[in-house]
């Protein structure tokens, strides 16, 4: 399927109601439910949230990389250059998949190959995606790769499993694979997991500069709003599967609307606050996904919490400030 006109024409990437279920022993869970987000080309957006909110299924649903048979999309639209990548035959998603959009995944470990040396593993990236280049060429292209994600004595490196690398570099074999084909849209999902904070600071750098350099389009998801603040243009704040504020970051940081988005602003350590003093916390848990709640799925939770937030789903508005938030205090107001 595709679009006869794009009604943003600057997005690259919009997705549009996007509702993914998972079927489990104990009945089927949603775990995205009506997700919406735009992505500018050359801009870099951050999706935030607690663990288990969706924003890892929402990436693998872009990449149509979702577990079989036990997931499934529901509803919605991914649009890519016009083009609705649910609709796309797999034989069509393989052209752009690694080539047009590429994933970083959290633990590098669990996603290389143990078998295969590294060299290997990013030389078939370029036999894939470019099969009418030689292997003088692609060893070559793969190097060079390795250098310019600042690996040192790439020629060694090639010859090693990923079992003989640091965390750091991993990460690094990693990113160079996704960037190898220079994608139009980098995925990065949760790209610094389990890294020391020295080299958490080095990959963010990298990314940052490679979509400096290039013009590259990001979307980088993390829990950590120090990170979002210091590498993203918008932010997409996701609660049980929903989203709960959006917003360009600057907005959002200085005036958060939601109150589960100033829950976790105000839950961030800062000299501001009085040393030796507990952090402020959300009450209360993520409901769980068997048994959700009929409305606003963070009114157990809210201190603002109205009757209405337990009958009635909050819909996404355009607040007067610019954010989209989905809040009855604000749908109320206006």
């Amino acid at each position: 399927m595709i679009r006869a006109q794009k009604e943003n024409k600057e997005a690259l990437l919009e997705v549009e109601d996007l509702v993914v279920a998972f079927d489990t022993e104990q009945g089927r869970i949603c775990a995205v439910d009506g997700v919406e987000l735009e992505l500018a080309k050359g801009s870099v957006l951050g999706i935030a949230g607690e663990s288990g909110c969706g924003k890892s299924v929402t990436a693998l649903s872009i990449m149509r990389l979702l577990p079989k048979p036990v997931s499934r999309i529901m509803g919605g639209r991914i649009w890519f250059k016009d083009q609705n990548l649910l609709d796309l035959p797999i034989e069509q998603m393989h052209t752009i998949r690694g080539k047009k959009i590429s994933m970083i995944f959290q633990e590098p470990m669990t996603a290389l190959n143990p078998v295969h040396s590294v060299g290997h593993q990013i030389m078939e990236v370029f036999h894939l995606h470019f099969p009418q280049m030689g292997s003088q060429k692609i060893r070559i292209a793969g190097k060079e790769m390795l250098e310019k994600v600042g690996i040192p004595d790439p020629d060694k490196v090639m010859k090693k499993f990923p079992h003989q690398l640091s965390g750091g570099m991993r990460q690094r074999v990693m990113i160079a694979m996704a960037l190898a084909c220079e994608p139009d849209i980098l995925i990065a999902d949760e790209p610094t997991t389990a890294l020391d904070v020295t080299v958490q600071a080095q990959i963010l750098d990298l990314i940052k500069k490679v979509q400096s350099d290039s013009a590259m389009s990001v979307i980088l998801i993390t829990h950590d709003l120090g990170v979002i603040a210091e590498n993203c243009d918008k932010v997409l704040v996701m609660y049980a599967g929903r989203v709960a504020e959006k917003a360009d970051v600057g907005p959002l940081f200085q005036n958060p609307l939601h109150p589960y988005t100033r829950g976790l602003l105000d839950s961030i350590p800062s000299r501001a606050k009085k040393a030796k003093t507990l952090l402020p916390t959300i009450t209360g848990g993520v409901p769980s996904l068997l048994n959700m709640p009929d409305g606003c799925r963070f009114a157990g939770r809210c201190p603002h919490a109205m009757s209405l937030c337990r009958r009635g789903v909050p819909e996404m508005i355009q607040h007067e400030s610019g954010h989209g938030v989905a809040c009855h205090l604000y749908a109320k107001a206006l």
